[in-house]
């Protein structure tokens, strides 16, 4: 079936298309309600398959185990940090599982309760999650290494009964022990979980190892408690019983617990596996992300594992460990068919390898599509990643609340034409709309609000961790009826939709809206500029004006006088005088999350001197002093 009868479906009879989906899983219990509602009356109430029953521990492991996949290698760990590769195959990776949940349950893990976990880019944080999901209780992955304030934040909202971490992360360049952050945590939290439970990494040398003090009677050691432990098999659980909380920033700068049902997730994961990213059991993904994030949650642990593939655990960076060909390293070595990452990683690894010289040495036969989401995709990052790796190059757009891809190219359906600059059209089960401010439809190719018609497909969020009516508020009030994104941008009419940032990163000159994405890809279609983004500064006369940053790539023979002056000319010449773009300043680094996004909104508050709060989610603080002084020395001068 074409794409284009299969979304057709999907939105005119969705129960009949998901219930085919759903049956291609093996459920303890076969749902028979497909989709029902709470409330008759109220169309934010719905919910998938309520009556079927299963696990996701059992889905992603058993399963596969029992229809003689037990020797394939499920995970492929790859740590060049600390020069660590090995591999689990299904049959091992299930028997950890079942004996770290048999650790969990002595511990009084049952199902519903939550489990925290606070840990790096290792195998156990992967067992931890599936160890959880086998009781039937409620993982809550947080990015290892978030300061001692945040997770306790998690703490107090999950008030989980045990907390999984380990000794310490790994840098390229330090180590960042756990053990005191989560003691401080737990110490500034009100509400005290029952236990802990450290993995004491022993992959460094010893003189570098973090030493563990554990607390006597609260503090347990991960190894000797699997020395003793006893395998669980999975518990049932209903469709509808959440099976993760993830969080996500929020406006008020608590964060939001996103809450993923168990079903409709597993249903639309092994459906995108196969539709979005044309994989097939037996198959390896290389996502290079983390299980912090909602990414690594979908497509390094449960996606890939559900289908029955071979996903790629990578401990590491893009550049620098040990250098830009890293991925293509991993590419080759794990015969990967999919790699997936966010366009900044390959902005890193533009800016280290313009060329593409590092790939020259690795064999990329095996690999048949590069997908990036996580933020927008610029042209000339798409068209460069195309370029060097002869491969092509999917750009999706998702989010952590709707846990899978909204739109998307979707290759294993049927491959479309490409449109630069566009996430390409929405996903089967996706009704995708632009609304203007008053809620009312606008016409092809004009900008307005990105949203989705209720009821969302499955896999999407179920609500906000025991906050309905920030749920509603967050998401459902604006417009009535619909799942209001937070991003803008259009459709054009070709049906390809074109997501052009958050809603507030629309900026205001002289009353024309303008879009701060636009002026970015014209700055990044520069020869010499390895990433930029560009934010609204307050100004008195117009309202605000654009303000440019720019990285510039190395060893190009360009003054910063000079490379300004042209991106000025440039972005009059492609978008006009009306834009107002008349700086730039250039920087050696922007802000970051660790997930890798532009923290524009900060960005933006220091360009206007207004106060501001360093996220935990930042990945090097000392970029936003550095900037403050760039755009202070601009200033006077």
């Amino acid at each position: 079936m074409s794409y284009q009868l299969q979304h057709q479906e999907s939105i005119n009879n969705p129960e009949q298309y998901w219930r085919r989906q759903a049956s291609k899983l093996a459920w303890y219990q076969q749902p028979t309600q497909t989709l029902s509602y709470t409330d008759g009356n109220d169309p934010e109430s719905y919910q998938w398959f309520a009556d079927g029953e299963l696990n996701l521990s059992y889905l992603t492991l058993d399963y596969h185990v029992e229809h003689g996949r037990g020797d394939q290698v499920a995970i492929f760990y790859d740590s060049p940090v600390t020069g660590v590769q090995t591999s689990y195959t299904y049959a091992q990776l299930r028997d950890e599982v079942a004996c770290f949940a048999g650790v969990l349950q002595k511990h009084g893990v049952s199902k519903g309760d939550r489990v925290v976990i606070y840990m790096p880019m290792i195998p156990q944080a992967a067992i931890a999650m599936l160890a959880v999901a086998r009781l039937g209780a409620i993982h809550s992955v947080v990015f290892g290494g978030f300061a001692a304030h945040e997770l306790a934040v998690r703490i107090d909202d999950a008030e989980p009964k045990v907390v999984v971490s380990a000794s310490h992360g790994i840098e390229p360049h330090r180590l960042v022990p756990y053990k005191p952050l989560l003691d401080k945590a737990i110490e500034k939290a009100e509400f005290k979980p029952q236990a802990s439970i450290i993995y004491q990494r022993l992959q460094v040398p010893a003189d570098k190892q973090v030493k563990l003090d554990l607390n006597p009677g609260f503090d347990f050691d991960w190894q000797t408690e699997m020395s003793a432990a006893q395998p669980v098999a999975p518990v049932a659980v209903k469709s509808t019983d959440p099976l993760y909380i993830l969080y996500t920033s929020g406006t008020t700068g608590k964060p939001k617990g996103v809450v993923r049902d168990s079903g409709g997730y597993a249903t639309a994961l092994h459906f995108s596996m196969q539709s979005v990213y044309n994989l097939k059991p037996g198959d390896t993904m290389f996502t290079a992300s983390d299980v912090g994030w909602v990414v690594g949650h979908s497509y390094i642990v449960y996606g890939p594992l559900l289908l029955g593939c071979s996903t790629v655990l990578y401990e590491g960076k893009p550049v620098f460990t040990p250098d830009a060909g890293a991925f293509w390293r991993i590419a080759e070595q794990y015969q990967a068919k999919v790699i997936f990452a966010a366009p900044t990683a390959f902005r890193a690894i533009r800016k280290e390898d313009p060329n593409g010289d590092f790939l020259k040495h690795y064999d990329l036969s095996r690999v048949e599509t590069i997908f990036m989401a996580g933020e927008r995709l610029d042209p000339a990052t798409y068209e460069w990643a195309q370029d060097v790796s002869g491969k092509p190059v999917v750009d999706h757009w998702w989010q952590t609340e709707s846990g899978w891809p909204i739109c998307a190219n979707p290759t294993g359906i049927e491959t479309l034409a490409t449109k630069v600059g566009s996430s390409s059209v929405p996903v089967p089960g996706y009704q995708v709309q632009v609304l203007d401010d008053l809620g009312e439809p606008v016409a092809a190719n004009q900008q307005g609000n990105i949203v989705i018609q209720l009821p969302l497909p499955p896999g999407c969020l179920a609500g906000i961790w025991q906050n309905p009516e920030r749920f509603r508020s967050s998401y459902l009030q604006q417009f009535p009826g619909y799942y209001s994104s937070g991003d803008g941008g259009y459709i054009d009419e070709d049906g390809y939709v074109f997501i052009m940032g958050r809603t507030d990163d629309v900026i205001n000159v002289a009353g024309h809206r303008l879009s701060t994405g636009e002026m970015e890809e014209v700055v990044a279609s520069h020869s010499a500029v390895a990433e930029c983004c560009v934010i609204g500064a307050h100004d008195s006369l117009k309202g605000q004006q654009p303000l440019g940053l720019g990285i510039m790539k190395n060893g190009v023979d360009i003054s910063a006088e000079q490379l300004e002056k042209e991106l000025v000319a440039l972005v009059r010449e492609e978008i006009g005088a009306l834009a107002c773009f008349k700086t730039v300043v250039v920087v050696k680094r922007l802000p970051k999350t660790r997930s890798g996004k532009i923290l524009r909104k900060i960005v933006r508050n220091i360009a206007d001197g207004q106060s501001y709060s360093v996220p935990s989610t930042i990945d090097d603080p000392e970029s936003l002093a550095e900037i403050a002084e760039a755009l202070a020395q601009r200033t006077t001068s």
